[in-house]
Protein backbone atom coordinates (compact mmCIF):
# COMPACT_ATOMS: atom_id res chain seq x y z
CA UNK A 1 0.00 0.00 0.00
CA UNK A 2 2.76 2.40 0.88
CA UNK A 3 4.54 2.23 -2.65
CA UNK A 4 1.10 2.31 -4.56
CA UNK A 5 0.03 5.24 -2.65
CA UNK A 6 3.67 7.28 -3.17
CA UNK A 7 3.26 6.13 -6.88
CA UNK A 8 -0.51 8.15 -6.59
CA UNK A 9 0.58 11.06 -4.41
CA UNK A 10 3.82 11.55 -6.83
CA UNK A 11 1.45 11.44 -10.53
CA UNK A 12 -1.35 14.23 -8.78
CA UNK A 13 -0.05 15.84 -6.21
CA UNK A 14 1.80 19.56 -6.94
CA UNK A 15 5.35 19.51 -5.85
CA UNK A 16 8.32 21.90 -5.95
CA UNK A 17 11.46 21.11 -8.23
CA UNK A 18 12.94 18.18 -5.88
CA UNK A 19 16.35 19.50 -7.39
CA UNK A 20 16.35 23.50 -6.40
CA UNK A 21 12.64 24.28 -5.40
CA UNK A 22 11.07 26.09 -8.07
CA UNK A 23 7.67 26.31 -7.34
CA UNK A 24 5.03 23.83 -8.75
CA UNK A 25 7.68 21.81 -10.42
CA UNK A 26 8.50 18.40 -10.30
CA UNK A 27 12.01 19.32 -11.63
CA UNK A 28 12.49 22.13 -13.56
CA UNK A 29 14.48 22.73 -16.66
CA UNK A 30 17.56 23.80 -15.53
CA UNK A 31 17.95 20.92 -12.98
CA UNK A 32 16.71 18.16 -15.77
CA UNK A 33 19.46 20.14 -18.12
CA UNK A 34 22.02 19.00 -15.34
CA UNK A 35 20.81 15.47 -15.43
CA UNK A 36 20.26 15.05 -19.68
CA UNK A 37 23.84 13.16 -19.17
CA UNK A 38 25.95 15.15 -21.32
CA UNK A 39 29.25 14.85 -19.14
CA UNK A 40 28.86 11.12 -18.61
CA UNK A 41 32.03 9.86 -18.65
CA UNK A 42 34.68 7.48 -16.36
CA UNK A 43 35.41 7.77 -12.93
CA UNK A 44 37.04 6.60 -9.90
CA UNK A 45 36.19 6.30 -7.01
CA UNK A 46 38.20 7.35 -3.90
CA UNK A 47 41.57 5.65 -3.14
CA UNK A 48 41.17 2.28 -0.87
CA UNK A 49 37.80 1.54 -1.31
CA UNK A 50 37.15 -0.79 -4.05
CA UNK A 51 40.32 -3.45 -3.52
CA UNK A 52 40.72 -5.09 -6.75
CA UNK A 53 37.73 -6.14 -8.44
CA UNK A 54 36.20 -2.69 -9.64
CA UNK A 55 35.47 -2.99 -13.34
CA UNK A 56 35.15 0.39 -15.33
CA UNK A 57 33.09 3.06 -13.38
CA UNK A 58 31.33 5.77 -15.77
CA UNK A 59 28.70 8.21 -14.02
CA UNK A 60 26.48 10.62 -15.94
CA UNK A 61 26.72 13.56 -13.47
CA UNK A 62 28.45 14.98 -10.68
CA UNK A 63 27.21 14.41 -7.04
CA UNK A 64 26.48 18.00 -5.66
CA UNK A 65 24.02 20.50 -5.56
CA UNK A 66 20.58 19.88 -7.29
CA UNK A 67 22.16 16.42 -8.56
CA UNK A 68 22.32 15.72 -4.58
CA UNK A 69 19.04 16.97 -4.00
CA UNK A 70 17.24 14.82 -6.61
CA UNK A 71 18.74 11.46 -6.01
CA UNK A 72 17.79 11.81 -2.22
CA UNK A 73 14.21 13.15 -3.04
CA UNK A 74 13.69 9.92 -4.93
CA UNK A 75 15.52 7.56 -2.83
CA UNK A 76 14.99 8.46 0.45
CA UNK A 77 11.42 10.54 0.14
CA UNK A 78 9.97 8.49 -2.37
CA UNK A 79 9.50 10.85 -5.19
CA UNK A 80 9.16 8.25 -7.38
CA UNK A 81 8.35 10.11 -10.78
CA UNK A 82 11.38 11.56 -10.53
CA UNK A 83 12.72 7.65 -11.90
CA UNK A 84 12.11 8.72 -15.17
CA UNK A 85 15.14 12.03 -15.92
CA UNK A 86 17.38 9.74 -13.55
CA UNK A 87 17.09 7.10 -15.15
CA UNK A 88 17.31 8.80 -18.26
CA UNK A 89 21.07 10.04 -16.61
CA UNK A 90 21.97 6.55 -15.88
CA UNK A 91 20.91 5.35 -19.53
CA UNK A 92 23.37 8.11 -20.54
CA UNK A 93 26.18 6.31 -18.14
CA UNK A 94 25.35 3.30 -19.39
CA UNK A 95 26.37 4.30 -23.12
CA UNK A 96 29.29 6.23 -22.66
CA UNK A 97 30.21 2.37 -20.91
CA UNK A 98 29.55 1.20 -23.85
CA UNK A 99 30.96 3.75 -26.36
CA UNK A 100 34.43 3.42 -24.18
CA UNK A 101 34.47 -0.16 -25.11
CA UNK A 102 33.28 -1.36 -21.02
CA UNK A 103 29.92 -2.33 -21.98
CA UNK A 104 31.23 -5.19 -24.51
CA UNK A 105 30.31 -3.28 -27.80
CA UNK A 106 27.53 -4.84 -29.60
CA UNK A 107 25.32 -7.14 -27.95
CA UNK A 108 22.36 -7.07 -25.20
CA UNK A 109 23.26 -5.03 -22.49
CA UNK A 110 21.79 -6.63 -18.69
CA UNK A 111 21.53 -3.95 -16.52
CA UNK A 112 22.15 -5.42 -12.85
CA UNK A 113 20.79 -3.70 -9.89
CA UNK A 114 22.96 -3.42 -6.37
CA UNK A 115 20.37 -5.09 -3.90
CA UNK A 116 19.13 -3.28 -0.93
CA UNK A 117 18.66 -4.45 2.74
CA UNK A 118 15.08 -5.98 2.97
CA UNK A 119 14.85 -3.56 6.40
CA UNK A 120 15.64 -0.76 3.90
CA UNK A 121 13.04 -1.27 1.22
CA UNK A 122 10.60 -1.63 3.71
CA UNK A 123 11.95 1.81 5.20
CA UNK A 124 11.63 3.45 2.00
CA UNK A 125 8.60 1.85 0.11
CA UNK A 126 10.17 0.80 -2.67
CA UNK A 127 13.72 -0.12 -4.67
CA UNK A 128 15.72 2.76 -6.15
CA UNK A 129 18.47 1.16 -7.24
CA UNK A 130 15.66 -1.58 -9.48
CA UNK A 131 13.45 1.40 -10.27
CA UNK A 132 15.96 3.65 -12.45
CA UNK A 133 17.85 0.72 -13.26
CA UNK A 134 14.00 -0.04 -15.27
CA UNK A 135 13.90 3.42 -16.28
CA UNK A 136 16.96 3.46 -17.74
CA UNK A 137 16.44 0.41 -19.45
CA UNK A 138 13.52 1.55 -21.23
CA UNK A 139 15.16 4.62 -22.43
CA UNK A 140 18.15 2.77 -24.34
CA UNK A 141 15.65 0.55 -26.20
CA UNK A 142 13.99 3.92 -27.07
CA UNK A 143 16.96 4.85 -28.66
CA UNK A 144 17.75 1.34 -30.50
CA UNK A 145 20.38 -0.01 -27.58
CA UNK A 146 19.04 -3.46 -27.07
CA UNK A 147 19.10 -3.67 -23.03
CA UNK A 148 16.75 -5.32 -20.33
CA UNK A 149 17.05 -5.70 -16.43
CA UNK A 150 18.78 -8.83 -15.08
CA UNK A 151 18.69 -8.51 -11.06
CA UNK A 152 20.32 -11.11 -10.32
CA UNK A 153 22.39 -9.95 -7.06
CA UNK A 154 20.85 -10.75 -3.61
CA UNK A 155 22.48 -10.00 0.28
CA UNK A 156 23.58 -13.27 1.82
CA UNK A 157 24.10 -11.25 5.36
CA UNK A 158 23.10 -8.05 6.98
CA UNK A 159 25.29 -5.47 6.08
CA UNK A 160 25.44 -2.07 8.25
CA UNK A 161 24.29 1.34 6.94
CA UNK A 162 27.27 2.45 4.90
CA UNK A 163 26.27 6.44 5.76
CA UNK A 164 29.46 7.38 7.51
CA UNK A 165 31.91 4.74 6.97
CA UNK A 166 34.76 5.57 5.74
CA UNK A 167 36.41 3.57 2.24
CA UNK A 168 38.19 0.88 4.57
CA UNK A 169 35.10 0.56 6.63
CA UNK A 170 32.66 0.51 3.68
CA UNK A 171 34.93 -2.42 1.67
CA UNK A 172 35.01 -4.66 5.14
CA UNK A 173 31.08 -4.01 5.99
CA UNK A 174 30.53 -5.76 2.44
CA UNK A 175 32.73 -8.44 1.95
CA UNK A 176 31.29 -11.16 1.03
CA UNK A 177 27.92 -9.43 1.45
CA UNK A 178 26.57 -10.38 -2.01
CA UNK A 179 25.50 -13.41 -4.23
CA UNK A 180 23.57 -14.44 -7.06
CA UNK A 181 20.28 -15.76 -6.92
CA UNK A 182 19.73 -19.42 -7.76
CA UNK A 183 18.35 -18.54 -11.23
CA UNK A 184 21.14 -15.61 -11.66
CA UNK A 185 23.16 -17.34 -14.26
CA UNK A 186 20.32 -17.80 -16.41
CA UNK A 187 18.95 -14.24 -16.13
CA UNK A 188 22.10 -12.85 -17.52
CA UNK A 189 22.82 -15.16 -20.07
CA UNK A 190 24.43 -14.08 -23.10
CA UNK A 191 24.05 -10.56 -22.41
CA UNK A 192 27.06 -8.06 -21.57
CA UNK A 193 27.00 -7.18 -17.88
CA UNK A 194 27.00 -3.49 -16.70
CA UNK A 195 26.24 -3.15 -12.96
CA UNK A 196 23.79 -0.02 -11.72
CA UNK A 197 23.46 1.91 -9.12
CA UNK A 198 21.95 5.51 -8.45
CA UNK A 199 25.79 7.14 -7.01
CA UNK A 200 29.10 5.75 -6.65
CA UNK A 201 31.43 7.07 -3.53
CA UNK A 202 34.63 4.61 -2.73
CA UNK A 203 33.16 1.91 -5.09
CA UNK A 204 33.07 -0.41 -2.34
CA UNK A 205 29.38 -1.59 -3.42
CA UNK A 206 30.17 -1.87 -7.10
CA UNK A 207 33.17 -3.81 -6.09
CA UNK A 208 31.52 -6.49 -4.39
CA UNK A 209 28.69 -6.88 -6.42
CA UNK A 210 31.86 -7.58 -9.29
CA UNK A 211 33.01 -9.67 -7.24
CA UNK A 212 29.97 -11.75 -6.31
CA UNK A 213 28.99 -11.93 -10.03
CA UNK A 214 32.15 -13.35 -10.86
CA UNK A 215 31.96 -16.12 -8.34
CA UNK A 216 29.24 -17.09 -10.26
CA UNK A 217 31.17 -17.38 -13.31
CA UNK A 218 29.23 -13.99 -14.35
CA UNK A 219 31.68 -10.63 -16.20
CA UNK A 220 30.86 -7.16 -15.03
CA UNK A 221 32.36 -5.40 -18.03
CA UNK A 222 31.61 -2.23 -16.37
CA UNK A 223 29.59 -0.27 -14.05
CA UNK A 224 27.10 2.83 -14.35
CA UNK A 225 25.48 5.30 -11.93
CA UNK A 226 23.65 8.29 -12.08
CA UNK A 227 26.04 10.37 -10.25
CA UNK A 228 29.41 10.32 -8.69
CA UNK A 229 31.83 13.24 -6.59
CA UNK A 230 33.23 16.38 -8.60
CA UNK A 231 36.62 15.33 -8.00
CA UNK A 232 36.13 11.55 -9.13
CA UNK A 233 36.01 12.17 -13.15
CA UNK A 234 38.55 11.72 -14.62
CA UNK A 235 38.02 14.09 -17.65
CA UNK A 236 36.89 17.22 -17.66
Amino acid sequence: MRGWWRELAGLVLPADCAGCGAARSLLCGACREVLDGAGAGPVRPARGGAGGALPPVFAAARYEGPVRAVVLAHKERGALPLAGPLGGALAAAVSAARAAGGGGGAGELALVPVPSARRTLRARGHDPARRLALAASRRLRGAGEPARVAPVLRLRRQVADQAGLGARERRENLAGALEVCPDGVRLAAGARIVVVDDVVTTGATLAEAARALGASGLWAQAAAVVAAPPGSFTRS
